[in-house]
């Protein structure tokens, strides 16, 4: 099957400047002029960002800051809660043929943009079209691959008026969608928020729309001053999921992690959605309401299939040997103060089809001594010499947990394994980019829709190496492939989860990464915020947060 590149919304660092300060402070509990009109009776929430990347424009979105205001401002197809269940928003069903290469999408009526405009299966179909042209320049293009007459869109000098031809508007509720080839995670991927729609205005001047976007979403966008703060309002004419309780939300937009902290310690922030390193011992300790849960970050380490030692029955058992020999539990507890949680398997908790009880797993669990007779097996077929090495990048801020991981690899087998140090993430993107870095690395993977293609196919399929996707181990397998393909396949998730499954089993037996643990959402919030709860994505729920006069 064709495979697809899907976008990963990317943590953007957020610089900490050498006399940084707070650029601007929110007060918690107050009612802005903005929302009065809309919502008298309710409080503005204040919560931390950094300034959005690009403009406000959804297929043209790549990153988290621009993430956490589009999908407020605009509404699809689909949403998802906390666990990462499927919910129709502006969809009622989606629904597959017999393969799943064709869907039938049914539209609630009725639907409008906040200024007024009617949404129809036209306005998606010409939205999606929009994003797909390579003409239109689109950073989220790559996932509407799986759509027929996507290829006849990629040239850059073309139409950029051009429609995808797999898509047919038949009336104003329904619009059908042929895919190149079947895939049974699309009603999952139409929650990307590249399938997000656009008005008619976005089409006269993009990049000014951007900056003054009109969407579909429970907010409206009030004001955006660069580099300071963006406010939101209740939209009046939004009825799907999500609807606002709160008179608005403002996002105050920091160049450090450290000062939004003290802004929240302060009183001068309601909602902090991720904790500093250097608050991340102390904050539960703090007068505030503090998080710490599973949530959608994977954290691996990859053995390159090319490693001497490492491939064959020998690199078989050196695998095993050493997935043993890491003593995950503890390092979460000393090292990562219990704001980390042990993998089980090779997606997230908050995904669809996350699972405990894989065939296999048992090889995550720390054992020196079974770690030590399976490295004795690889070496009764070649002895071992040298050092294992873990790459990684200082300025990752990761020091202390690899330390660890290397201490804890040494400890159980008894061989020398040491840190590999690159400079910046850089420098060791393009060493694993450039199949040079020699060594193992560390790898993180979050999917923008919680289905476990989004972390199956793009680091594993064998469609996805040779420097073609995420899968930087160049691991090929066919029987996972044939797993991966029949999953595509099904026409219920159930269906295609079954095969997922089967395909992680096959995984644990070849352990082309070492799984580790899921990051944790760490937030806080003043004990003043009401309704404090997180999606799938681990951010808030800003629709559902409320503030105490």
């Amino acid at each position: 099957m064709k495979k697809t590149m899907h976008r990963l919304i990317t943590r953007a660092a957020v610089a900490v400047l050498a006399a940084s300060s707070m650029l601007v402070s929110g007060c918690s509990g107050g009612t802005s002029s903005d929302a009065s009109a809309s919502a008298p009776a309710k409080s503005i929430v204040t919560v931390n960002n950094v300034e959005p990347a690009a403009g406000l424009i959804p297929s043209n979105t790549d990153d988290l800051a621009g993430w956490k205001v589009v999908t407020q401002l605009y509404e699809g197809l689909v949403t998802f809660d906390a666990a990462g269940k499927l919910i129709y928003a502006d969809a009622t069903s989606i629904t597959p043929n017999a393969d799943a290469s064709r869907y039938t999408i049914t539209l609630r009526s009725g639907l409008h943009f906040s200024d007024g405009e009617k949404i129809t299966a036209s306005t998606y179909a010409k939205s999606w079209s929009f994003a797909a042209n390579a003409a239109n320049g689109q950073l989220g293009a790559a996932i509407f691959s799986t759509i027929k007459g996507y290829d006849a869109l990629q040239d850059e000098s073309g139409d950029k008026n051009a429609q995808l031809s797999g898509l047919k508007a038949v009336n104003d509720t329904t619009l059908e969608v042929t895919l190149a080839a079947p895939d049974s995670s699309f009603p999952y991927k139409v929650g990307d928020v590249a399938f997000l729609p656009l008005p008619q205005s976005a089409y006269r001047n993009i990049d000014a729309f951007g900056e003054h976007p009109v969407g579909n979403g429970p907010y409206k966008l009030a004001s955006w001053s660069h580099d300071k703060e963006i406010k939101l309002v209740p939209n009046p004419k939004y009825t799907g999921p999500r609807k606002a309780k709160n008179g608005g939300v403002t996002y105050e937009l920091y160049t450090s992690l450290d000062a939004a902290y003290s802004d929240l310690l302060a009183g001068n922030l309601d909602v902090l959605d991720s904790i500093p390193s250097s608050a991340l011992k102390t904050y539960s300790q703090e007068q505030l309401q503090t998080v710490s849960k599973p949530g959608p970050g994977f954290k691996s380490f990859t053995i390159p299939q090319s490693m001497a030692h490492f491939s064959g029955k020998e690199g078989a058992l050196r695998r095993a040997a050493i997935a043993h020999a890491v003593d995950r539990e503890s390092i979460i507890k000393k090292v990562l103060y219990g704001t980390a949680t042990k993998a089980t398997d090779f997606t997230a908790p908050t995904i669809a089809g996350y699972s405990q009880i894989l065939s296999g797993a048992s090889v995550l669990d720390y054992d020196a001594q079974q770690a030590k007779k399976l490295w004795k097996q690889a070496d009764a077929i070649s002895p071992w010499e040298g050092t294992f090495r873990l790459a990684y990048s200082t300025d990752s801020g990761n020091k202390p947990w690899i330390d660890a991981i290397c201490n804890s690899i040494r400890n159980a087998l008894g061989i020398d394994a040491q840190p590999l140090i690159f400079s910046t993430s850089k420098e060791l993107s393009t060493a694993i980019h450039n199949r040079t870095v020699g060594a193992a690395f560390i790898q993180g993977l979050q999917s923008d829709y919680p289905h476990p293609e989004g972390y199956l196919v793009q680091a594993y399929d064998s469609a996805s190496a040779d420097g073609k996707g995420l899968n930087n181990g160049d691991y090929k397998s066919a029987a996972f492939d044939a797993l991966i393909d029949q999953a595509a396949r099904q026409t219920t998730l159930d269906g295609a989860i079954s095969y997922y499954h089967k395909a992680e089993e096959q995984l644990f037996q070849d352990l082309p990464v070492i799984p580790l643990w899921y990051t944790n959402v760490t937030a806080a919030a003043g004990k003043q915020v009401g309704s404090l709860s997180f999606n799938y994505m681990g951010l808030p729920d800003y629709y559902k947060l409320t503030v105490n006069s």
